[in-house]
């Protein structure tokens, strides 16, 4: 219980300096960093111990054992979710327990977050807080990480406590009718372009079904500070929690530039606004 702790208060540390200096960019966290290695390219996971902690224990204890590496990604859905994951039913499926569900989480009168949008379809509010995507909703007290494309969350049966240790990246458009029924624990950051290059296992009605054998793999999953420092991929991630980020959310919402000569409603999707990210030179 104490090291799940110091993980949050470590993250909110490094979010608290960030803020303090006055730094529009954060630099990424590697004790809570994913790099996934496919046959084509790496992708790079931020994951949210402040908002999911015990998934976020599980993964990173799972990549640091090397459970992941060799599995496929199994059900690939365009437009959906890239889901992977060890053999249904197998040995080894079935050495891990199932974990309580963290789709939302209580907070205070006093919890902020930069503000995206009021009246949201899915959502009375919804905002960005350190860099995620969330709902809030002040009169339950309870926020949750929002399945914007790229985000990654832990798979389940029917009933709600029954992730182990499956999970899906969101592939297309947000799917955000799973929000709060569901564990989101983190988000790609850095090499989507090779998640969308993964291969889809579902096809078209009458159309030759994909053969196992030709599912991507995951050739390694692992946690990025355990790498030595020269294979480590280092970004840099937008500080949402900066005032500059809450004005350009403002201009976004205007849409004061000379190209919209038809003015859009002045709302935003928050899973089509962008969080920058760059590389570390």
């Amino acid at each position: 219980m104490m090291k799940k702790f110091t993980v949050v208060i470590i993250t909110l540390i490094a979010v608290f300096k960030a803020i303090a200096s006055g730094n529009e960019w954060r630099t990424l966290d590697p004790e809570n960093a994913i790099l996934l290695t496919l046959p084509h390219g790496k992708v790079v996971i931020e994951l949210a111990p402040q908002f999911s902690p015990n998934h976020v224990k599980r993964f990173k204890t799972l990549a640091q054992q090397g459970y992941y590496d060799g599995n496929k990604f199994y059900r690939v859905i365009d437009g959906f979710v890239t889901q992977g994951g060890p053999e249904d039913g197998s040995t080894k499926d079935k050495a891990i327990t199932p974990l309580k569900i963290e789709g939302d989480f209580s907070i205070d009168k006093d919890w902020s977050f930069t503000l995206v949008q009021d009246h949201d379809l899915f959502a009375p509010q919804t905002g960005f807080k350190d860099g995620f995507a969330l709902g809030r909703d002040n009169n339950e007290q309870k926020a949750w990480l929002l399945h914007c494309p790229g985000v990654i969350a832990m798979a389940r049966t029917n009933a709600p406590d029954t992730a182990t240790s499956h999970f899906y990246i969101t592939n297309g458009q947000a799917p955000r009718y799973l929000d709060r029924i569901m564990t989101v624990f983190g988000r790609v950051v850095y090499g989507m372009n090779h998640v969308q290059a993964i291969t889809r296992t579902s096809v078209i009605e009458g159309d030759t079904p994909v053969d196992p054998k030709d599912f991507t793999p995951m050739v390694k999953v692992q946690l990025m500070s355990d790498l030595p420092k020269e294979q480590q991929i280092q970004l840099e991630i937008k500080n949402t929690e900066h005032p500059n980020y809450a004005k350009k959310l403002s201009d976004r919402r205007k849409r004061d530039n000379a190209f919209f000569y038809k003015k859009p409603p002045p709302v935003l999707d928050i899973c089509q606004t962008p969080v920058g990210v760059r590389m570390i030179k």
